[in-house]
């Protein structure tokens, strides 16, 4: 008896142990979510007026917010001045111009999931590879793009005031890079990708409430959590940053 009695206690005890283990796995995952490095994407940055450097596990990008494309929002006398030759109909320039900003974030190189959610301001709100700043799906006083859009330039920018931004498709770059290619960061560091993924067209209903998705892409082939631009409201970003956002100073 006394021999079956020990084996139930020692039974006992390593189920409990067992538990234990598994209990602190699932504590350990909710406190130490998935953190990635994007550091390797630093090199597909490149534009007029805009720098990086790295500071420990952040880089600091400092961007003079000039487009390396045609507007007809640059001076007339500006070389890469051109009058609007984009397909919608219903085109109106806007009264502003672009004009030199100095624009900095500091993003972290390993951003892993926000416990606490934050949502998007207005103005900047991300980085493209060309040093170009991300708005969001909202125009001045949140209100929706419907009337802003018919301000958008050939490439699908427009500045406010003098701060040219992209509020959707940056079509500039798709064009150079594909439209499944990297396209910029938002400011908590997870990338931004084109409409494009694995040959097929991406819809919202593809993506969470954040507008993103884990998956692979050719930068991260282990997977990624990423954004992508999609040609329907919010276009962007949905209700609010997947991961923390870093500091965006003006």
């Amino acid at each position: 008896m006394k021999k079956i009695t020990y084996f139930f206690v020692l039974l006992t005890l390593v189920f409990s142990c067992s538990n234990d283990e598994s209990d602190r796995s699932d504590e350990l995952e909710t406190l130490n979510p998935t953190t990635y490095n994007t550091q390797p994407l630093l090199t597909k940055f490149s534009g007029t007026g805009l720098s990086y450097e790295i500071n420990g596990n952040s880089v600091i990008f400092t961007t003079q917010d000039l487009p390396d494309h045609t507007s007809p929002y640059w001076d007339t006398a500006n070389a890469l001045y051109e009058e609007y030759n984009g397909t919608n109909p219903d085109w109106n320039q806007n009264p502003g111009s672009i004009g030199a900003q100095n624009i900095v974030f500091t993003i972290s190189l390993k951003p892993s999931e926000a416990v606490n959610k934050e949502a998007t301001s207005l103005g900047p709100i991300g980085i493209a590879r060309n040093g170009v700043v991300f708005f969001n799906q909202y125009a001045a006083g949140n209100n929706p793009l419907t009337g802003e859009i018919n301000s958008f330039d050939q490439w699908l920018g427009h500045p406010a005031m003098t701060t040219y931004h992209y509020h959707v498709e940056p079509t500039w770059l798709t064009q150079e890079f594909g439209e499944d290619a990297f396209l910029g960061l938002l400011s908590d560091g997870f990338p931004i990708y084109g409409p494009m993924e694995n040959g097929e067209t991406v819809t919202n209903a593809d993506l969470d409430a954040y507008h993103g998705h884990t998956g692979v892409t050719e930068d991260f082939p282990d997977g990624i959590y990423h954004y992508h631009i999609t040609n329907e409201d919010p276009y962007l970003n949905g209700n609010g940053y997947f991961g923390t956002p870093g500091n965006i100073s003006r």
